[in-house]
């Protein structure tokens, strides 16, 4: 646990399928996030961008896993609830997209930013289980995803980040497939492909060392990238901000990690 954050209010809550944020948003460029995300305006509005080059001005914005978009705040800094879309049933997310973007919104905004309130006064340093984070955030608990006990392995491995990476070829031996039969068993039971899951996954375990001074080329190389390169280009590519920017704003974040895995 990191305490730099209480000063500027600035900090992030970590769980294995969840993550609320409270700090900088950085310079506006287009993201791309393997999760789902909810952005709340801590005050005034924010302005979202699609792919197509729709412009929208609200104080709350859903943003399905996986879909090109352009976030701006009319103030630097911004609440964002991120739920990992292979921990709930299929559908859960699109449904909740539409309750949010309708009468139930502004409903909705309120409690996620008393949720900011709470984990900044009281709870910050709690370990939360999925359905416990739900609750504080959503005020109801989403329905958890159950996976073929092969591919559930995988997702653990993938998520452990310690030793060699981790690949689809060992996967599929752990798992007694083929390499080609694993990897259609994966997408099938998650709904992405395993070389698109695992490069979220890692850019998202950059999280837990954002406010850190550390040295990104042995950090990217820890994580699994091949090169600094390939490192950049992803980060970018899901955060809309090269890694050195992400950590240069991040200097007076407060990171709560969880410690262990939740079943939700």
């Amino acid at each position: 646990m990191d305490d730099t954050g209480h000063k500027s209010g600035h900090l992030m809550l970590i769980t294995p399928e969840r993550v609320f944020y409270a700090g900088l948003l950085g310079r506006p460029r287009q993201r791309c996030s393997g999760g789902f995300n909810i952005y709340v305006a801590i005050e005034g509005g924010l302005w979202l961008t699609t792919a197509d080059g729709r412009e929208s001005y609200g104080e709350m914005f859903t943003v399905l896993p996986n879909v090109r978009h352009t976030i701006a705040s009319d103030h630097r800094s911004v609440l964002s609830v991120v739920i990992e879309p292979e921990s709930v049933r299929p559908g859960t997310l699109e449904d909740l997209a539409n309750r949010l973007a309708g009468p139930e919104g502004e409903a909705f905004t309120s409690r996620i930013r008393a949720a900011y309130r709470e984990l900044r006064e009281h709870h910050a340093g709690d370990e939360f289980s999925s359905a416990e984070f739900d609750f504080l955030c959503l005020g109801e608990a989403l329905p958890h995803r159950v996976f073929d006990p092969r591919v559930a392995r995988a997702i653990v491995q993938i998520g452990k980040f310690s030793g060699e990476p981790v690949t689809a070829a060992s996967c599929a031996a752990e798992a007694g497939l083929s390499p080609s039969r694993f990897l259609h068993l994966f997408k099938e039971e998650t709904g992405i492909s395993f070389r698109s899951f695992r490069a979220w996954k890692r850019a998202r375990h950059l999280l837990h060392f954002a406010n850190q001074d550390i040295n990104l080329a042995h950090l990217a190389q820890d994580i699994g990238y091949p090169d600094s390169t390939h490192f950049s280009h992803s980060i970018r590519r899901f955060y809309g901000l090269k890694p050195r920017a992400i950590f240069s704003g991040s200097r007076d974040l407060a990171i709560y990690r969880h410690r262990h895995a939740s079943a939700g």
